[in-house]
C-alpha cells in the first residue's frame, strides 16, 4: 500500500455504516421478527407436502383467514421500519395477530410464526429510542457545564468554591448565605396563629 493511497472507505463500507444508522433509529429487529412470522402462517395452509409418492395437503378452511394474517404481519413489520412511533401499537398488534394465528392457521405456522410473532411484537412494545451522541455527552457533564473547579489562592487557605445548581445560571445560596429575612412562604399568620389557612370570621 503506497502513501498516495486513498484513505477513504469503500463504497460498500459507506453503504454498510449508513444502513447501521439507519437501524440504530428505529426497532429495525423486532421489524424484522414481526415480518418472518408473515410467511410461514401464510405459507403452509396453501402448501402441498411431498411424502414418497403421497401428498399431504395442508390447506384448511381458514386458508384466506391465514393469508390476511400473514399478510398483516408483514405490513406491520414494514411499518415498524418505517414510522417507528407507531411501534407501540405494531407491537400489541403482531402480537395479537399471532395469537389468533394459532387456531387459524395451523397452530400459528406449526409454531413457528407464532413464536415470531410474539418476539417481534415484544420487541416492539419495548424498544426505545436512544439518545443522540451530544445529548448524552451533556448529561454526563464532560464536555461542559460540569463541576466548577476551585482556585486556591496563594496565601495558603484552603479554597473555597460556590457550588452551582444544575441548569441554572447563578450560584447556590446556602443557609449561612441567607439573610435574616422572614420566610413565611406557608401562609403563617403571626396574628392568628393559623398555619397555611386564612379563618373566615
Amino acid at each position: 500500500m503506497s502513501a498516495e493511497t486513498s484513505a477513504e472507505p469503500g463504497q460498500f463500507t459507506r453503504r454498510r455504516l449508513q444502513f447501521r444508522a439507519w437501524r440504530g433509529t428505529r426497532p429495525f429487529w423486532a421489524g424484522l421478527f414481526v415480518v418472518i412470522a408473515g410467511f410461514p402462517i401464510m405459507y403452509f395452509p396453501y402448501a402441498h407436502l411431498q411424502v414418497g409418492h403421497l401428498t399431504l395437503a395442508m390447506a384448511t378452511t381458514a386458508g384466506a383467514g391465514s393469508l390476511i394474517i400473514g399478510v398483516l404481519l408483514v405490513v406491520l413489520g414494514i411499518s415498524l421500519w418505517v414510522q417507528k412511533h407507531i411501534r407501540t401499537f405494531a407491537g400489541v398488534a403482531a402480537i395479537l395477530l399471532g395469537l389468533v394465528s394459532l387456531p387459524v392457521s395451523n397452530f400459528g405456522g406449526f409454531i413457528v410464526g407464532f413464536l415470531f410473532a410474539l418476539i417481534g411484537g415484544a420487541m416492539a412494545v419495548s424498544w426505545a429510542p436512544g439518545l443522540p451522541p451530544e445529548e448524552q455527552v451533556k448529561e454526563s457533564g464532560s464536555e461542559e457545564g460540569g463541576a466548577p473547579q476551585a482556585v486556591a489562592p496563594e496565601d495558603g487557605t484552603p479554597a473555597v468554591s460556590t457550588p452551582e445548581a444544575p441548569y441554572s445560571e447563578g450560584p447556590v445560596f446556602t443557609k449561612d448565605d441567607r439573610v435574616d429575612e422572614p420566610n413565611d412562604l406557608s401562609g403563617t399568620s403571626p396574628g392568628t396563629g393559623a398555619y397555611g389557612r386564612h379563618s373566615a370570621g
